[in-house]
């Protein structure tokens, strides 16, 4: 008997290169091993797919080892963050709040 297969996608993107490679794997595929089988780890360097955060339709999955993909999904190779998106937005909050406070005093 035949081994039923799967159909998913995985996807990197950096700021200049974005890939998506579609596969045919095996049913009961992690998320990792998807990750692991579609070589997008040699097309961008510093890539390690063995620990790269993952997920599937944007939601993080954090035992990628451990779940299993269903046909259609994609998987999605996650960058590590370069800054805190909290902190970004209290800075970019704060700078606002001093424009505003400058052109208030301006203005009396």
């Amino acid at each position: 008997m035949a081994e039923t297969m799967i159909h998913v996608e995985v996807v990197y993107a950096t700021p200049d290169k974005q890939q998506i490679v579609a596969l045919e794997l095996p049913a009961g595929t992690t998320v990792r091993e998807a990750a692991l089988k579609s070589g997008l780890d040699r097309q961008f360097d510093g890539l390690d797919l063995s620990t790269a955060d993952l997920g599937v339709f944007g939601k993080a999955v954090p035992k990628a080892e451990s779940v299993e993909l269903q046909s259609g999904d994609r998987v999605e190779i996650y960058r590590p963050l370069i800054a805190d998106p909290k902190e970004v937005r209290k800075q970019r909050a704060a700078k606002v709040k001093a424009r505003q406070e400058a052109e208030e005093r301006r203005k009396a």
